[in-house]
């Protein structure tokens, strides 16, 4: 990919409506993912290393991929649409059928966030969504001090 990218982390995890706000940002600047609540429970669960009973869709997903080889490469955060992310999982794949295979889907961000933080791939976002989206640092700030961070 030859477009500029942002490189970004989790910043927090926080219960909204009926699901979860993902923070997502750096240092310089935090914006908000709304997700459903399985997700961003998988992407708290991921995050602290949280063990489970079963496996869970992720975690089924990510069996899958190293059964064939594969893993997540890196996530971009790829697209802004009336208030609508969209993002990109690329995956690389080496295996006796293949050398080293570069694979690109698309994909929910919520997906590929968690699949991004379950197999420690760093996640971006296009500079072109970046300048987008509205700086939220201080309400996380805010709600860091406030103790819900």
């Amino acid at each position: 990919m030859s477009k500029q990218v942002v490189p970004v982390q989790i910043r927090a995890i926080l219960p909204y409506n009926n699901g979860r706000a993902v923070f997502v940002g750096n240092e310089h600047k935090v914006f908000v993912i709304y997700v459903d609540e399985s997700v961003g429970a998988a992407i708290g669960m991921f995050m602290n290393k949280t063990p489970k009973e079963r496996p869970l869709t992720h975690d089924l997903m990510a069996h899958l991929l190293a059964a064939l080889g594969a893993k997540v490469d890196r996530v971009i955060i790829n697209d802004l649409k009336s208030e609508t992310y969209f993002a990109r999982l690329i995956i690389s794949a080496e295996n006796e059928l293949h050398a080293r295979k570069i694979i690109e889907l698309d994909g929910r961000p919520s997906d590929c966030i968690a699949l991004a933080v379950q197999q420690a791939a760093p996640i971006y976002v296009a500079g072109e969504v970046w300048d987008e989206v509205e700086d939220r640092t201080d309400i996380l700030k805010k709600m860091e001090e406030q103790g819900e961070g």
